[in-house]
């Protein structure tokens, strides 16, 4: 896949996770796979599951760094005995193999992700049979140096049946000195032959701490009530938290908490600088956020008169304006029956082409009418 084509496994505005230098909050998965490795029976398949945008992508390519650099038997010793076992991924990043990978080149990784369609000058939706078919000819030719060879998939989530029942076959006759690593963030819904074949890398949501050394190493400054923001806005997912903080996430959010902070009486300035955000032509991102942002803010709403606030605040005094509007479970209750309403009259608004302005206008009246019915 050429390089000016859009590549499936990477964030728009992060680096590809094969150029990201270090793994950030999942330092339990990465020693994981570094006692396996020591113990001398490294299992063939690995599955590294996560939520999305947590860096199971970079952990996969560092296992592949890691493993392709260093050759079967290596830690074997020989005449002076066996070296240490490692205790990071690290390698030298002008090692050889380092720098293959970084220029795309290394004969001994094979990448499954969703092939380029020339025709449609677009991805394809799905991981086809196809792809799985060219991985298994690749794999006819034996290695050049007798090394190991590494299948990275991103992601397991989007292969079809075909390609998954494909794929299975090589889980259970795999070529020798070769290891699978299947990125997936559902796989409860895989296939239940491919997870038992398969060791387990569980990925956990990053904390506002790491969340800002995330964002940091991707080229985005933050501050550190902007991180808290994040982490609490995309659910420790790296990758939403790029996407939120490259749409101005956390300041749409404050407006949104703000504007339902004069609740029942409406804030109507605030009401229509929200409108007129979301009227940007050819900014379909922001747009997008502005109607994720308000979907969020009545889920966390709901959850926080049901159970409370769901982990630190996402903007100033959220905490006090949720427990204002749902003091209680039944009123949590009311707000959530309403925000299902208002998501999906807003997909099916946007579907249609209506005008976003006019929706977020008509969404902002039901929940002035919501908060007034409350208090009453």
């Amino acid at each position: 896949m050429s390089d000016d084509q859009p590549q499936p496994d990477r964030i728009d505005g992060a680096p590809h996770p094969r150029d990201t230098a270090r793994l950030i909050g999942q330092a339990a998965a990465e020693q994981s796979f570094l006692d396996a490795l020591a113990s001398g029976r490294l299992h063939h398949g690995w599955m590294i599951a996560g939520p999305r945008g947590v860096g199971k992508a970079t952990l996969a390519w560092r296992i592949a760094r890691h493993l392709i650099a260093t050759p079967p038997g290596a830690a074997d010793g020989g005449l002076f005995g066996a070296p240490p076992p490692p205790e990071t991924l690290d390698i030298d990043p002008e090692h050889p193999v380092a720098r293959r990978m970084a220029a795309g080149s290394e004969p001994g990784l094979f990448r499954l992700v969703r092939p380029w369609d020339d025709k449609a000058k677009r991805l394809r939706a799905e991981i086809t049979i196809a792809e799985v078919r060219r991985l298994k000819a690749r794999f006819s030719l034996s290695s050049a140096d007798g090394g190991w060879r590494v299948v990275i998939v991103d992601a397991m989530d989007e292969m079809n049946t075909a390609a998954a029942n494909a794929l299975l076959k090589l889980l259970e006759e795999p070529p020798a000195r070769t290891t699978l690593l299947l990125v997936t963030h559902q796989p409860s819904a895989l296939l239940p032959t491919i997870r038992s074949r398969c060791r387990m890398l569980q990925l956990r949501p990053l904390g506002p701490g790491d969340m800002g050394a995330a964002l940091d190493q991707a080229g985005i400054e933050v501050s550190p009530d902007e991180a808290q923001s994040l982490a609490a806005l995309a659910a420790g997912s790296v990758g939403d938290a790029v996407r939120l903080s490259l749409n101005d996430g956390p300041k749409i959010y404050a407006g949104i908490v703000a504007l339902l902070a004069s609740l029942p009486r409406l804030d109507r300035a605030a009401a229509l600088r929200l409108a007129e955000a979301a009227t940007a032509r050819g900014d379909e991102d922001r747009v997008n956020t502005i109607f994720s942002l308000l979907d969020l803010a009545l889920i966390r709403l709901a959850r926080a008169g049901a159970a409370g606030l769901p982990g630190p605040e996402a903007a100033p005094g959220e905490a006090e304006v949720f427990a204002r509007l749902g003091p209680t479970p039944r009123d949590a209750r009311a707000w959530a029956e309403i925000g299902q309403q208002i998501a999906a009259r807003s997909r099916h608004g946007r579907a249609v082409n209506l005008d976003p302005a006019a929706l977020i206008l008509d969404t902002v009246i039901k929940l002035q009418k919501t908060a007034a019915d409350r208090s009453a």
